[in-house]
């Protein structure tokens, strides 16, 4: 794929992501991973909520029920972005009953900068991204915190989970009757089998 729009760290940590989630296959973390291992249900419907799309138009949770979603803060100027191809190979590998969709959130060390139109243009021109995603918001909590993740990080919502993302390309899997599955930390591949094995 071209790579005319990548600067050269961009590029760079392309090149080295596997050495970047090395520590996290080899080590792992206590709070990689967290489950609802209660079978807690969630309070409110998380398909009762919506957000603007990258493009501009309304993106509704309600469109997806019935398939699993995997929701990911995502930036471009992060040594996690190569997670974009995982993601996107995980999609076409299981879209027929997983929706992926990227939040570009600019809360970590200022790692997405971009506008919402070059955001889409460097997730399609270099990782082939054709998943949903949504517009630029915040997702840390806060009062500025985009109301996806408010229903993610609040246990009064979701029944069960107050881990606010830690960094970029923290996931929340969801399962098709909107049941919060559990929270992946961004030391864990998309393609991992502790998140893939929840989809199978």
């Amino acid at each position: 794929m071209k790579r005319t729009d990548m600067t050269w760290r961009q590029s760079l940590m392309k090149t080295f992501y596997g050495l970047i989630m090395l520590p996290g296959k080899l080590f792992g973390s206590k709070t990689a991973v967290q489950l609802n291992t209660a079978d807690q249900l969630p309070k409110s419907s998380v398909f009762a909520l919506s957000t603007t799309g990258i493009n501009g138009q309304t993106l509704n949770l309600s469109d997806y029920q019935g398939k699993y979603l995997l929701l990911v803060n995502t930036a471009s100027d992060c040594g996690y972005t190569g997670q974009y191809a995982e993601l996107e190979t995980l999609y076409q590998q299981y879209k027929d009953k997983l929706v992926v969709i990227g939040f570009p959130a600019n809360d970590f060390k200022e790692q997405e900068k971009g506008s919402n139109a070059s955001i889409a243009a460097f997730c399609q021109k270099n990782y082939g991204v054709s998943f949903p995603l949504a517009a630029k918001a915040s997702v840390v909590k806060g009062a500025a915190q985009q109301p996806i993740y408010q229903w993610l990080t609040n246990p009064a919502q979701n029944g069960w989970c107050s881990q606010a993302p830690v960094w970029n390309f923290s996931k929340y899997l969801i399962a098709p009757d909107g049941k919060l599955i559990g929270f992946f930390a961004q030391t864990v591949s998309p393609l991992d089998k502790q998140l893939i094995q929840h989809i199978q």
